[in-house]
């Protein structure tokens, strides 16, 4: 039995392939990079995603060996996201579902990112620190659902750093340039933003904005931007932890692939006694594997297939009923 997933929410067209023991077979992607200077222009995105589709999904059959009849069931995300980016995923769904007939299912890619992080690192039962260029939040399972503990009040953290490095003329995405560059650089004092359970990025990209402009020295802003944003997450994450007991702590998204946030979380995890684990780097960012795998768990677990090829770009990870846990 294999089932197709199709990952379309922001700037990644991806095409993934697994089978029933959840094995990958394949994980292929096109990626859209803005121009210099600018940030994802939605429309251009999408007609990017678009045009590059087909040969994704033709790059993926070949990378497993099969042929499109051969395919059980269509995975595709259904939000949340960006919503010309989604529609081009629910239009190559509809596509795929007219030539096959199979059942097709919707999948939270947020939900997608908790679960293939589940996948690849074997953790039970985690508090998951969910950070990409479009969410950043602090989740557990807890009574059939993916429950949010904690969450930005306004941009990601993986936009944050973007925000900032494009005012620093770095190129897109600005995250690992930012790593690079913090590498050499020293501490200066930036917002701390943390209130209850939920942090602001914004106040802090517009400080280490004003001070670059003041003439502080790239390097030191890129270390204490890292510094402070991560020390916020350290916190809520710990927090989490504490507050409903368990004893394992996910990283997952984009933005895991940071190793000056891993070591941050490694240590708290160490202070609490904690198993610390990181997605897999092929399967941080946005990637088709972790739609197929929900949309394997979902059909395994027989979830209602979907005849609308919706989108939802607003979608909450706990507006979904997890069905297979």
């Amino acid at each position: 039995m294999l089932c197709l997933g199709i990952e379309s929410t922001a700037h990644t067209f991806g095409i993934g392939i697994i089978d029933e023991e959840y094995n990958i077979l394949a994980n292929e992607r096109y990626t859209y990079v803005p121009k210099p200077g600018f940030g994802i222009i939605p429309k251009e995105a999408a007609k990017e995603l678009e045009n590059n589709a087909e040969n994704v999904f033709n790059k993926a059959l070949e990378k497993a060996k099969i042929k499109m009849s051969e395919i059980d069931a269509i995975a595709y995300s259904k939000g949340p996201g960006m919503p010309l980016s989604l529609k081009v995923g629910a239009n190559f769904a509809k596509m795929l579902y007219e030539n096959i007939k199979k059942n097709v299912y919707e999948v939270n890619h947020c939900v997608a990112h908790v679960e293939i992080g589940m996948l690849t690192t074997k953790l039970k039962d985690p508090v998951i620190l969910y950070v990409s260029g479009g969410n950043t939040q602090v989740i557990a399972f807890v009574e059939k659902r993916y429950r949010c503990f904690g969450e930005t009040l306004d941009i990601a953290i993986g936009n944050a750093l973007d925000m900032f490095a494009r005012k620093a003329n770095l190129a897109h995405p600005g995250g690992p340039k930012i790593e690079e560059l913090a590498k050499n650089g020293k501490y200066v004092e930036l917002p701390y933003v943390v209130k209850g359970m939920d942090f602001s990025f914004t106040g802090i990209v517009t400080a280490a904005i004003k001070k670059l402009q003041q003439g502080i020295k790239l390097e030191d802003l890129c270390f204490s931007l890292q510094e402070t944003c991560f020390a916020m997450l350290t916190e809520v994450t710990e927090r989490a932890l504490v507050h409903i007991g368990k004893n394992e702590v996910l990283l997952t998204g984009g933005v895991a692939a940071n190793k000056r946030l891993q070591e941050m979380l490694k240590i708290m995890c160490e202070e609490r006694n904690a198993k610390f684990a990181v997605v897999e780097k092929e399967y941080a960012g946005d990637n088709g594997a972790m739609i197929a795998l929900v949309g394997m768990l979902m059909h395994k677990s027989k979830c209602e297939p979907t005849k609308t090829f919706d989108i939802e770009p607003k979608w909450r990870i706990e507006q979904v009923e997890i069905k297979w846990k």
